[in-house]
């Protein structure tokens, strides 16, 4: 087969939707580079960039058979990539990375992007470099981790314990674990506990101590628990006082240069820390992995937190998910079980593994929940979906409970409207009227009842805006999808013309007063962050005339954008300034990572789909904090059910490797 042959194949692959336009063009690239390579190298590389756009940092040759089943791939495709050796080309580097200017690069059986090739061996070795600084002795930790951890009388294993010791044992730690499994109370002892010990040493200066998040919502999220979690810990006020309240952005705290994938950090400008604690870590992708483990210090430590069981990220990679899928069963060593017997006097020996790995030894799951009780149903369903006992879930599905309505018929059933904007409490058993699940009309309502007079004070329309903001997020649509009868482009448009029929919006067009828009990109100028939802309201111009600003929480992101108006605890920007948004009545799950919402209303689609995995669902279920809507059919649920998220990359066998 000749070049122009292959391309034009890939070309009809655009029309079937098996490749994109990129995808060709990049294949289009290999071939004017080199003449004389293979045909078939042009369709390994258009696979490679198809890859990288589905989220695999690489193509992995030994899984194409389970590829082509997932992505529809023709046989042909197949008989052509079945050669060996691969095709040599000056554009195809080996596991050695050389010739260093291919854009390819073959490592075992893994085909890579060069970029996503260098990012994977620079986090492999990132963390390795970690993994080797000599741990801390253990009655070093004793005594203060007894005093953190009161004894219980409770023969359960201590698992905050547990991550505490292990964490302050040495420079890069995993705190996984499920919502309200406790990992910001854990990791707010753990940052007590580094700065006492460190105190304790008279060294003159503290910690230096750094927390960030991968979007603006969760470090916001984060930085409110944070400050409660620090008046209740039992540490000295000198080493309280060191403990920061605030959480920035990754992209915030390594310097993002607006349009540019380089930071103001690198190796040779390395952030001032010694300690980096990183929160939702499971939205972190592989590039921004690699970017913040080249601009810490050597000395410096690295905490992730995060939940191994959500979602990966959207971008290329799994990182958390890679670091984590042994986290369950410990796969604890004797050297670390004893130590940590002599550190926190937890005996860990049942999570004692043959096969122990070094990286294990650094990672600690948290395992019993205090936001889902035992008899929470919400809690339950999470646990079953995560597992995948499809028995389990139909039975809890089809019992009615005080926080999970299932209505199978999807967004099509008639109740959709009603709980859209009004909760529909009717559905939950017990559900009171003072305490019940909300709908849309419970925001426009504040908006409406608590508007402030004509000449009330700026500080009263921005306590309004606070207001209206804080009863928003008490309820949330959520879509596995964006396109299709179920997915957020078209319930965003049927939510509002539903909203305006009932006469709680006064158009469903362009800008109205009471929109909730979504950014949809970054904006450094403005403060604000890919994923920052605001509300637009009238609100009180710098000339006293009330005009329609669109209102957002203020964050430390704003903080960096402007001075003024440091305190108050909204922001207004005019719409004109705002073209990257869009309207999110309904949002997809993706988009929900670090949020958490009182009541969820969670819409599967209906038609097959590959984004319908167990760990969407999962993540779906958990934003909602007391009350479940969950529309879908039987066989989308058992679909989500039976097709888990994968990740093809080669992270994990590189760290057993190393």
């Amino acid at each position: 087969m000749s070049h122009d042959a292959m391309l034009a194949m890939l070309a009809d692959a655009i029309a079937q939707r098996l490749l994109r336009p990129l995808d060709l063009a990049f294949a289009r690239f290999i071939g004017e580079c080199d003449p004389q390579a293979e045909p078939h190298l042009l369709l390994m590389a258009a696979l490679t960039s198809r890859q990288l756009g589905d989220g695999h940092p690489c193509l992995d040759l030994q899984a194409l058979d389970a590829l082509a089943e997932e992505q529809g791939w023709p046989n042909a495709w197949l008989d052509l990539l079945d050669t060996s050796p691969p095709p040599a080309s000056r554009l195809l580097a080996g596991a050695d990375g050389l010739p260093t200017q291919a854009p390819l690069v073959l490592d075992r059986h893994r085909l890579y992007l060069r970029r996503y090739w260098q990012y994977e061996c620079g986090v492999a070795q990132g963390i390795i470099e970690r993994l080797d600084k000599a741990p801390s002795h253990a009655e070093d930790l004793s005594d203060e981790l007894r005093r953190l951890f009161p004894p219980s009388t409770n023969a359960t294993l201590d698992w905050p314990r547990i991550a505490c010791a292990l964490a302050a044992r040495s420079a890069f730690s995993v705190i996984t674990g499920g919502p309200g499994t406790g990992k910001t109370t854990t990791v707010v002892r753990l940052l007590g506990l580094l700065q006492t010990l460190h105190l304790r040493m008279q060294t003159a200066q503290p910690l230096r101590m750094r927390l960030a998040a991968p979007t603006g919502k969760a470090a916001a999220r984060l930085s409110a628990s944070i400050a409660k979690q620090i008046e209740r810990l039992d540490v000295t006020e000198n080493v309280r006082a060191t403990i920061p309240l605030e959480v920035e952005t990754l992209h915030r705290l390594l310097g993002a240069r607006p349009d540019s994938r380089r930071f103001a950090h690198d190796r040779q400008h390395p952030l001032h820390l010694d300690v980096l604690v990183i929160d939702e870590a499971s939205m972190i992708d592989l590039e921004m992995m690699a970017a913040v483990l080249e601009t810490l210090p050597p000395h410096a430590r690295l905490i992730l937190l995060g939940d191994k069981d959500q979602l990966s990220s959207v971008e290329a990679g799994a990182v958390l998910g890679d670091l984590g899928r042994r986290a369950e069963q410990g796969h604890y060593n004797p050297t670390t079980a004893s130590w940590l017997q002599t550190a926190s006097g937890d005996d860990v020996s049942a999570f004692i593994q043959a096969d122990a790995m070094p990286l294990d030894q650094h990672i600690a799951m948290l395992r019993s929940s205090h936001r889902f009780g035992a008899t929470s149903g919400i809690g339950r369903l999470a646990a079953a979906v995560n597992t995948g006992h499809a028995a389990d879930v139909n039975a809890l599905l089809n019992t009615r409970s005080t926080d999970i309505a299932w209505i199978p018929a999807g967004v099509s059933d008639p109740s959709f409207a009603s709980i859209m904007l009004n909760g529909d409490a009717d559905r939950f058993e017990t559900a009171s009227s003072g305490d019940a699940p909300q709908g849309f009309r419970f925001y426009l309502e504040q908006l409406r009842q608590l508007r402030p007079a004509m000449d009330a004070s700026d500080a009263a329309y921005r306590s309004w805006a606070q207001n209206v903001l804080e009863a928003f997020n008490h309820f949330q649509v959520l879509c596995a999808v964006r396109h299709g009868p179920s997915g957020t482009e078209k319930l965003n448009r049927d939510i509002a013309a539903k909203l305006l029929a009932a006469g709680w919006i006064e158009t469903d067009r362009g800008w109205y007063e009471g929109r909730p828009v979504m950014m949809t990109r970054n904006d450094y100028s403005l403060g604000l962050m890919n994923g920052d939802v605001g509300i637009a309201l009238r609100m009180r111009g710098p000339d006293g005339e009330l005009r329609l600003y669109t209102v957002f929480p203020m964050t430390r992101e704003s903080l960096f954008a402007r001075t003024e108006d440091s305190d108050a605890p909204v922001r207004c920007v005019l719409p004109s300034r705002l073209p990257d948004v869009e309207t999110v009545f309904a949002m997809t799950v993706h988009k929900s990572q670090g949020s958490e919402f009182e009541h969820t209303a969670l819409v599967l689609p209906e038609d097959p789909s590959l984004i319908l995995t167990r760990e969407l669902l999962y993540t779906g279920i958990t934003r909602a904090r007391r009350w479940l809507s969950l529309f879908g059919t039987q066989a989308s649920i058992e679909q989500a059910l039976a097709q888990r998220t994968r990740r093809y990359s080669g992270l994990a066998e590189r760290l057993a490797l190393m």
